[in-house]
């Protein structure tokens, strides 16, 4: 069965406050955000079938629609890490498809940055705190632990066996900066220069600060609905036209080759369910936890070869002006990053082809890729949109 053009997009939105929120809860940023979504479709809560959601912990969709007062048919807790929501938005529109239900919320939201995580949560999450944990025994006696340094030590791979480089790397930190100082809502809006985030602090090396993504609190959400529902929203659909997920690790110790993502597999699906290739596509969004996700996985997208990313980057290709517009929100490392930042990806894509990005807006955009990335380059969503 083809997902072609059987859902669309109609509503997409952010929480009220994003970045640094003190007062507000994970489930606060969740409904403001689910709100704010509906608000954008023109589609009351009542009308709500279907929820989707992760990154709570606790029976995600189940307290998620308590919360909101709302009583689904079809419910979906995946949690793939970061690619979540793209994996989500798939799910979502197969359920249409098959006629289970007929509007869909997907909902996000985390609070980071003023570490107010529920202490179980910083302990039960997949660390070497459990003991049972295979990352426990194989990982965690050698130091590898953090996000940084396991994302470094695929980066020192990528550069060992292609050549690639730390000025590299930057290029993209620099030219999603750029995107970010046209859009009002980023957290880091001041200049940045190849020669700032060389001369940044290691995290782990080669990982600079600036190579590093954001911690902030955020919520984000998006509603998908069928065809005939799309007819009568308040703003045009933008169409699921391909789509595809994969995983293949949840360890960095068992990950098949530390120069290649899942992405690899997702995206021939997405592109064969589309019957569009990479040359098609006019704004792409890629997961960036760190510049080496954005780099490895243009290569994994057919976008360059292997081996090629850095390459592909250099010249600030991706930054405004340049002819190839990625990350056009400012991306986790410039934008925002709440932990698990999938959502904000299908966000920005649907605004870029529904042409609402003022200083920011790619001309003329009809298509748009959007890559989730999750866990330590262990699961990906490829998502591809398209406008009428």
């Amino acid at each position: 069965m083809t997902l072609y053009r059987k859902a669309a997009i109609v509503g997409v939105a952010e929480s009220d406050e994003i970045g640094v929120v003190p007062d507000k809860s994970a489930l606060q940023l969740h409904a403001e955000a689910a709100r704010n979504a509906l608000e954008d479709a023109g589609i009351d809560k009542s009308e709500v079938d279907a929820i989707f959601t992760a990154g709570l912990g606790i029976m995600d969709s189940v307290l998620i629609a308590e919360y909101l007062g709302i009583t689904p048919r079809y419910s979906d807790s995946t949690q793939v890490g970061g690619a979540s929501f793209e994996f989500h938005v798939q799910h979502a529109a197969a359920a249409i498809a098959a006629g289970i239900c007929n509007v869909a919320l997907i909902t996000h939201g985390q609070v980071n940055y003023s570490d107010r995580q529920r202490p179980w949560r910083r302990t039960r999450r997949w660390t070497y705190a459990d003991p049972w944990l295979p990352a426990s025994q194989f990982e965690g006696p050698h130091g590898a632990g953090t996000a940084p340094s396991v994302y470094a030590m695929a980066a020192m791979r990528h550069m060992y066996q292609y050549g690639t480089t730390q000025e590299q790397l930057a290029e993209i930190a620099v030219a999603t900066r750029k995107w970010a100082q046209l859009n009002p809502k980023a957290l880091m809006r001041d200049p940045l220069t190849i020669e700032d985030v060389l001369n940044s602090p290691y995290i782990a090396y080669p990982l600079h600060l600036y190579d590093c993504c954001l911690v902030t609190d955020a919520g984000g959400a998006c509603v998908v609905v069928s065809p005939e529902r799309a007819r009568d929203c308040r703003k045009p659909p933008v169409w699921l036209l391909g789509a595809g997920e994969s995983h293949t690790h949840i360890s960095i110790y068992s990950m098949p080759d530390l120069t290649k993502t899942p992405a690899e597999i997702a995206a021939p699906l997405a592109y064969k369910m589309a019957g569009l290739g990479p040359q098609d596509m006019d704004v792409v969004e890629i997961y960036d936890s760190f510049t080496y996700t954005v780099l490895v996985c243009l290569e994994d997208l057919g976008f360059c070869k292997k081996g090629e990313g850095g390459a592909f980057v250099s010249g600030q290709r991706t930054a405004p002006g340049g002819d190839f517009p990625l990350n056009t929100s400012g991306g986790g490392l410039s934008y925002t990053h709440p932990g698990m930042f999938g959502m904000f990806l299908i966000i920005e894509a649907v605004r870029q082809l529904r042409g609402e990005c003022g200083p920011r807006q790619v001309p003329g955009a009809k298509t748009a890729l959007i890559c989730g990335v999750g866990g330590v380059l262990s699961s990906a969503g490829v998502l591809i949109l398209g406008r009428d």
